[in-house]
């Protein structure tokens, strides 16, 4: 249940970013009379970009932690895939569909905030539940791949790999959820 919040958290990181571009509040002065605010005001000017901050960090841990997984690969033994389909198109669906409308919130007010918040958590409640953790648009931009692969055991697996799976490559499959595995490719 971690590692699909985990991957969540990591394909939330586009709207993160724009998020703490769009909003940071750092106040610019010029001449003999400018002085530092104070980090206490610097931090209640820029309340939601520090939030986002917080998260693009966490994002990055979360993110360092799958690819060790991925690298580590699977105690298993390996598996020999006997048809491959290219699932790379939901990543651009995710993207499309939850990122890019979020980022028009508007932010100044507690109430759209908070709107904000509780639309991140029902996408991620829906995101999790649906089983649809493994579209995430930022592993996509880091070389990662989704496929529907066969093989000589199992059918219709969804793997998230990092590069290409042909037919007659062998994977070393670790579950992340019921049928959703990330492979390292041999």
């Amino acid at each position: 249940m971690w590692q699909k919040i985990e991957l969540y958290i990591i394909s939330l990181w586009f709207l993160f970013l724009l998020i703490l571009i769009n909003k940071l509040n750092i106040p610019l002065c010029f001449g003999t009379d400018c002085k530092f605010i104070g980090t206490y005001e610097l931090l209640r000017l820029n309340i939601v970009p520090t939030i986002s901050l917080v998260f693009l960090i966490l994002g990055a841990f979360f993110y360092l932690r799958f690819d060790y997984k991925i690298v580590k690969g699977a105690p298993a033994l390996p598996k020999k895939i006997t048809r491959v389909e290219d699932l790379y198109f939901e990543n651009l669906a995710f993207l499309i569909t939850y990122i890019i409308p979020l980022v028009g919130f508007d932010l100044d007010g507690t109430r759209n905030r908070l709107m904000l918040f509780l639309m991140l958590v029902l996408i991620g409640w829906f995101y999790v539940k649906a089983n649809i953790f493994y579209t995430n648009p930022s592993l996509a931009v880091l070389g990662y791949r989704i496929y529907k692969v066969d093989t000589l055991e199992s059918n219709n697996m969804i793997v998230i790999v990092k590069g290409r799976l042909r037919v007659g490559d062998n994977i070393y499959p670790r579950e992340i959820d019921e049928n959703i595995f990330f492979v390292k490719g041999a």
